[in-house]
């Protein structure tokens, strides 16, 4: 009897350490997958298109000066009334124009002025905006504005806030097909990086979209829209 317990306890130790054995030999080789699948590359892709603006905001900014207040405000309707005549023959519309209270200095009022020393004791800053859909009429009436200035009107400029500004507003239009052309951009690169390395590519680790950026073409054509984005996009490697 003991014989037959002792043969058994054998047979029994056996297959435990075949077991044992057999269950390393796959954990071993799950680990070495698992070592594989920690292969990756990381490649970038660009996409870039130029569109052209489908807004623009074009301040018009002009002064006017007098010693009696009464006569400035007169001087600042007139020359309203010249400007939205001139816009209104370049076929600008009057729901594209508006017109902000006007900024008013007195000279005499201020503490560190010299008493006397000026030639006109109200100086005043009028701003007419005019924002429209229509770029590129407002861009030619913009070449014609030389018709106010022979009228009599002081216009300001160089300075921020007299500064055209054109918007491209159909991000959300382009979007998907941009991101679509920078991740496939991406893959490219990652295919060339895993055929040099004798290595095949596989699925996608993680991937992240970099943000939108507008900015104009160059400085001479802030009307042409220069828009890009870039994909992070990291692939698992295999062999």
């Amino acid at each position: 009897m003991p014989e037959h317990n002792r043969a058994n306890s054998f047979i029994l130790g056996l297959f435990i350490a075949l077991g044992l054995c057999a269950l390393g030999y796959i954990l071993g080789n799950a680990a070495i997958q698992v070592k594989e699948y920690e292969r990756t590359v990381t490649a970038k892709g660009l996409s870039e298109r130029e569109y052209p603006a489908d807004i623009v905001i074009w301040p018009i900014q002009f002064t006017a000066a007098s010693n009696r207040l009464e006569d400035l405000y007169d001087s600042i309707d007139s020359s309203f009334l010249k400007i939205k005549t001139f816009l209104d023959k370049h076929g600008v519309t009057e729901n594209e124009i508006s017109l902000s209270a006007p900024a008013i200095t007195d000279k005499s009022a201020q503490q560190y002025s010299a008493s006397g020393n000026y030639e006109f004791r109200y100086t005043a800053l009028q701003t007419v905006t005019v924002y429209s859909e229509n770029v590129e009429a407002i861009r030619s009436v913009k070449s014609s504005l030389s018709e106010l200035g022979k009228q009599g009107i002081v216009f300001t400029g160089g300075n921020y806030e007299s500064q055209t500004e054109y918007l491209f507003t159909r991000l959300n239009e382009i979007k998907p097909e941009m991101i679509e052309e920078a991740t496939k951009k991406a893959r490219e690169v990652a295919e060339k990086f895993a055929a040099d390395s004798k290595s095949s590519l596989g699925k996608i680790k993680r991937a992240s979209q970099g943000q939108f950026s507008i900015l104009p073409r160059d400085k001479n054509n802030p009307h042409i829209k220069k828009i890009r984005v870039v994909s992070t996009v990291e692939y698992y490697l295999a062999d």
